[in-house]
């Protein structure tokens, strides 16, 4: 395991969401995904794991990882698919052909609309729902949002008398049969777009009807219809859920706003906070402390006024030291990022009631009392507060904690790639340095023939003294510092 995997491991979260497995060229060699990305990436790195030989192979060659959150594990399904088919990770064997999932299509530019199944979505003006995983889910959706709003499942491109005398829908009394004129192009539009919203989960009382006769037909004893009503009210949760998985930014927007006035009703704001602020604080067993600050404006990332703090006043792992540093470098007197950067509305410390504490202390100190400030724990994803009142523990699905959340994991990110890039400058400057015969105009050579420290370790000591224009004896001390610079084995 490289010191960068163990550096990544302790911020994974027990979120769902995708991880990408990168060799030491930086090339992703596997995309996968998990409910808890915390247990299911460690357990790859587990100490006297027993893996299937494709995989301890694949968990050798690992260099790095990244990951990111989802909100659930149809997102996190569906984003991997998505990664996989970008990317054709070596080790994805199972997922490299050009399967596509289904998802359903409505014209509404069409005189009598209609859903149909599809596998590839395109920017034709239409109406799609999902792509969705499970294709049952998505036909099953299909066949209760016709018969619930007797929409046609004829694909004529108007349906007439011709039609119907193919057709059993309307025998049945599942269709409104506009080919016969039942229904007006007004009335049918109607039930088009309330089955259209039911289908975007804009309609849960539809959802509780079906819910009630699953239970009606268990109380008669009819467990036969009861299973398929149970069946269908599984399809259908799932279905409606999932329509955020293809959600413009306009939905977003919306639903980060509703977050906000969440958000601030929780917390007890008088207003939703405009502009969020969370910092992170990262170090390696105490070495390259560093923090990120993110922004978010209106609920949403804003990375113009996303900051890096090397940590400057703290020896070692002290992360509650470290966010009152960043806290007084952020505001106190003097701060230039008070002239560049927009004041916040709520600042949000990563972590739990001691980082909290050095914040709010901190602010104090400096003469701030305006900017409300919480913490948010991990490991149980609560708002932490120190004000006499217990922590919140907002619903999952709440869109205020992944107001929260999402910003978080961003500021993870952003910490993490700044530490990554301290360490990796700090080797490079000074790995070459410690070993005899190796000035300057020698090192510059090395690093523009092998491009960085990991480049030199997976040299011989043949190619290194060729490059270099040393001897041997001289190149393979070069070798040994790079490999145990860069984790390597010789070889």
């Amino acid at each position: 395991m490289t010191d960068l995997v163990r550096e990544r491991l302790k911020s994974v979260p027990n979120r769902p969401g995708c991880y990408l497995m990168r060799d030491r060229r930086g090339v992703i060699i596997y995309v996968g995904k998990a409910k808890n990305l915390r247990r299911r990436v460690l357990g790859y790195f587990r100490p006297g794991a027993k893996h299937a030989p494709k995989v301890r192979s694949m968990v050798e060659t690992v260099y790095d990882f990244e990951f990111m959150t989802v909100k659930n594990e149809a997102e996190a399904l569906l984003t991997e698919a998505s990664l996989i088919k970008k990317h054709k990770p070596h080790f994805n064997i199972l997922m490299r052909d050009d399967k596509r999932y289904l998802a359903l299509r409505a014209d509404p530019s069409a005189k009598w609309p209609r859903f149909s199944c599809v596998r590839i979505v395109r920017d034709d003006g239409a109406r799609y729902f999902g792509p969705f995983p499970s294709s049952p889910v998505v036909r099953s959706a299909k066949d209760f949002a016709e018969k619930r709003y007797g929409i046609r499942e004829c694909d004529a491109i108007e349906p007439d008398e011709e039609c119907h005398r193919h057709c059993l829908a309307d025998v049945i009394r599942t269709c409104s049969a506009p080919c016969l004129g039942r229904i007006s192009e007004a009335e049918y539009r109607s039930r088009f777009d309330e089955a259209c919203a039911f289908l975007e989960g804009k309609r849960p009382e539809v959802l509780s009807e079906v819910s009630q006769r699953m239970s009606d037909a268990a109380a008669r004893r009819d467990f036969e219809t009861a299973a398929r009503w149970r069946d269908t009210l599984f399809a259908l949760r799932e279905m409606t859920k999932a329509h955020f998985v293809r959600k413009t930014p306009e939905m977003r927007r919306t639903d980060a706003e509703a977050g906000l006035v969440e958000l601030a009703g929780a917390i007890g704001l008088a207003r939703p906070p405009r502009i969020i602020e969370c910092v992170d604080i990262s170090n390696l067993f105490g070495t390259h402390s560093v923090a990120s600050l993110v922004v978010a404006r209106d609920g949403l990332p804003d990375r113009r006024f996303y900051r890096h703090f090397r940590i400057k006043t703290v020896e070692g792992a002290d992360d509650p030291r470290s966010m009152a540093e960043v806290v007084r470098r952020r505001y106190g007197p003097g701060s230039t990022l008070s002239e560049t950067s927009p004041r916040a509305d709520l600042f949000i410390c990563d972590g739990g009631i001691t980082q909290l504490r050095a914040a709010r202390a901190a602010f104090a100190e400096i003469g701030v009392t305006d900017i409300p400030t919480v913490g948010l724990a991990e490991r149980q994803e609560e708002i932490v507060l120190d004000d006499g009142r217990e922590n919140l523990m907002l619903p999952r699905d709440s869109q205020a904690l992944f107001v929260c959340t999402r910003l978080r994991d961003e500021a993870h990110r952003f910490a993490i790639t700044h530490h990554r890039n301290l360490r990796e400058r700090s080797i490079r400057e000074s790995v070459l340095d410690d070993v005899p015969g190796i000035g300057e105009a020698k090192k510059v050579k090395l690093l523009k023939a092998f491009k960085s420290i990991y480049g030199i370790a997976r040299a011989s000591a043949q190619e290194v003294a060729r490059a270099a224009g040393v001897g041997l004896v001289t190149a393979e001390a070069v070798v040994a510092a790079a490999r145990s610079a860069a984790g390597e084995k010789g070889g």
